[in-house]
C-alpha cells in the first residue's frame, strides 16, 4: 500500500503547487494591470493634485514608480532564485577550474550573472578561485560581472526604460567584463597579486549533491525575495524620491546641458564621478530615469550607474586584502574605460 499511496501524494503536492503558483501568477498581473489608473485615481483625485504641477508631477511619479518597480523585482528575483537553486559560487569555482583564457572570460562572465554575490564575498571568491587554477583574468571576468549585471539592476531598467535598453546593459555588462578580465589576464600581472594568496590551499570543494525537489526550490525562491527585496526596498524608496524631486522640479535644460550628448566630457567625468561613490541599482536607477527624462544622455547617465556598481568602493577596499594597488589600479583603469565606450556607445546609437 505504501509503495503505491507515496507516488499519490507526490503529484498531488506537485499540483498543488503548480496551482499556488498559478494563482499568485494572476494576482501579480492583476495588480501591476491596474497599478497606474489606481495610483494616477489617489494622486489626482483622492489628493486633488494637477498633474501639471511640480509637486502633482513629483508625487504621481512616485506612488506609481514604488510599487511598480516592487513588483517586478519580486517577480525576477523570484525566477533568477530559481535559476539559483540549481548553483552556488562553490560549483562556480569549480566550473571554471583549470580553464583557459577566452573561454574562461565568457564561462566566468556568464556565471557571475547567476551566482549570487556581494562585496564581502570577493575576497573568499578570490582564494577559491587562484587555488582552484582559474586564470587571472577570468577571475576578474566573474568578479565584473555578477556586481554589474544581476536582477535588480536589470528590472529595474526593464520597468523604466523597456527591454531594448535592459538587454543592450546585459550585453555591453557582458562585454566589459569579457574583454577587461581579458586584458588584465594578458598583461601577465600575477606578481601584484597578494604574495600570501598562492600559498592559501583551501582544500577540494565539498559541497554536496543538490536533493531540492520543486517544493524546495520554490520555498528557496521565496525566501530570497524575502531578503533581497527586504534589503532593497529602502533604497528603492529613496532613489524614486529622488528622482521624483528631479522629475518635477529640475529645469528641462539643465541636465541636457551638462549630461547631454554635446557635452563630450560628460562620459569621463561621470565614469570618475561613480567610482569613488557607494549605492546600489536600487537606489541609482530611479535617478537615472529622472535625469533621462530631463534630457540627460542615457548612455553618460548609464556610464555612472555602472561606474557606481561595478567599481564600489566597498569591493575595492575588500580587494586589497588579496590585491597589491598597482593591480587595482589596472582593475579600475581598464573598466572604467570599457565603461566610459559603453557610454558613448549608447549615446551613439540610441
Amino acid at each position: 500500500m505504501k509503495t503505491v499511496q507515496a507516488p499519490v501524494e507526490w503529484q498531488f503536492d506537485k499540483v498543488m503547487l503548480a496551482v499556488k503558483l498559478a494563482a499568485a501568477g494572476f494576482i501579480w498581473a492583476i495588480v501591476y494591470w491596474f497599478l497606474e489608473p489606481v495610483t494616477g485615481a489617489i494622486a489626482y483625485g483622492l489628493l486633488g493634485l494637477d498633474p501639471a504641477s511640480h509637486l502633482g508631477s513629483a508625487v504621481g511619479f512616485f506612488l506609481y514608480d514604488v510599487p511598480k518597480i516592487l513588483l517586478l523585482l519580486s517577480l525576477i528575483v523570484f525566477l533568477v532564485g530559481i535559476l539559483r537553486s540549481f548553483f552556488t559560487p562553490e560549483r562556480a569555482r569549480v566550473a571554471l577550474g583549470g580553464k583557459r583564457e577566452g573561454v574562461g572570460n565568457v564561462l566566468a562572465a556568464m556565471l557571475g550573472i547567476v551566482t549570487p554575490f556581494c562585496s564581502c564575498s570577493a575576497v573568499p571568491l578570490f582564494l577559491g578561485f587562484v587555488e582552484s587554477g582559474v586564470p587571472l583574468g577570468v577571475t576578474f571576468s566573474f568578479l565584473i560581472a555578477a556586481p554589474m549585471i544581476n536582477e535588480v539592476a536589470v528590472v529595474l531598467l526593464f520597468g523604466m526604460f523597456g527591454w531594448s535598453v535592459a538587454a543592450l546593459y546585459m550585453a555591453t555588462g557582458l562585454a566589459i567584463a569579457i574583454l577587461a578580465g581579458w586584458v588584465i589576464g594578458r598583461l601577465r600581472l600575477e606578481h601584484w597579486v597578494a604574495d600570501w594568496v598562492y600559498e592559501v590551499r583551501m582544500g577540494e570543494a565539498q559541497f554536496m549533491e543538490d536533493k531540492r525537489d520543486w517544493s524546495n526550490r520554490v520555498e528557496y525562491a521565496v525566501q530570497a525575495v524575502r531578503d533581497i527585496v527586504g534589503k532593497v526596498w529602502p533604497y528603492i524608496v529613496a532613489g524614486i524620491a529622488v528622482g521624483a524631486a528631479i522629475h518635477g522640479y529640475v529645469p528641462e535644460d539643465f541636465m541636457a546641458g551638462i549630461m547631454g550628448k554635446n557635452a563630450w566630457w560628460s562620459v569621463p567625468v561621470a565614469v570618475l564621478v561613480g567610482i569613488p561613490m557607494y549605492s546600489n541599482a536600487a537606489g541609482i536607477v530611479p535617478v537615472v530615469q529622472a535625469l533621462v527624462e530631463k534630457g540627460a544622455a542615457l548612455g553618460t547617465v548609464l556610464a555612472f550607474m555602472m561606474a557606481v556598481i561595478a567599481l564600489s568602493l566597498p569591493e575595492t577596499i575588500i580587494l586589497k586584502r588579496v590585491l597589491k594597488w598597482q593591480l587595482i589600479a589596472v582593475f579600475l583603469g581598464v573598466v572604467g574605460t570599457g565603461i566610459m565606450l559603453v557610454g558613448y556607445l549608447f549615446n551613439a546609437v540610441l
